[in-house]
């Protein structure tokens, strides 16, 4: 009988050890730091977007304005229909740039609640030196520390 005298196969183990499980784990803290700042940044430039769109709205009843009466409406919401959003506070003028009164600078303004924290009360303009005719989209306002990073800039304003 050959039963006795001859080993038992061994159970082969299924599954995995420890050290392949915390690289497992090691490698989706690496992708997870990778992707949650890009996500970050992909969030704050699609809000950012809104800002444009809004001062977008005013160039046209502006520029007509402004064409029909010679100078400019003393406030922006009285002729843009929306000059607030879901990530948009205000839509109002910057200092005016002297001495051209053909000159018009729109700022809107991020509200500082609700929003990526990249753009939180960050500011957005849209001038005008001809009276509406061009405009030009940019994060450069009055108030530097508030301009929005040009990481953040949507598309069209680049």
């Amino acid at each position: 009988s050959h039963g006795r005298g001859t080993m038992r196969k061994q159970s082969k183990q299924s599954g995995f050890t420890l050290i392949e499980l915390m690289i497992v784990i090691a490698i989706i803290g690496i992708l997870a730091a990778v992707a949650i700042p890009a996500y970050q940044d992909y969030v704050a430039r699609a809000q950012a977007a809104e800002g444009v769109e809004l001062l977008s709205g005013g160039k046209v009843v502006l520029a007509e304005y402004y064409t029909d009466k010679g100078v400019w409406p003393v406030a922006a919401a009285s002729v843009m229909g929306t000059t607030t959003g879901k990530y948009v506070s205000t839509i109002a003028y910057g200092a005016v740039t002297a001495p051209a009164a053909a000159s018009l600078d729109l700022i809107a303004t991020f509200k500082a609640t609700g929003v990526n924290s990249n753009i939180k009360s960050k500011m957005i303009s849209l001038k005008t030196t001809d009276g509406g005719a061009t405009w030009t989209c940019s994060n450069s306002t009055d108030n530097v520390t508030s301009a929005l990073a040009d990481k953040y800039l949507p598309g069209a304003c680049k």
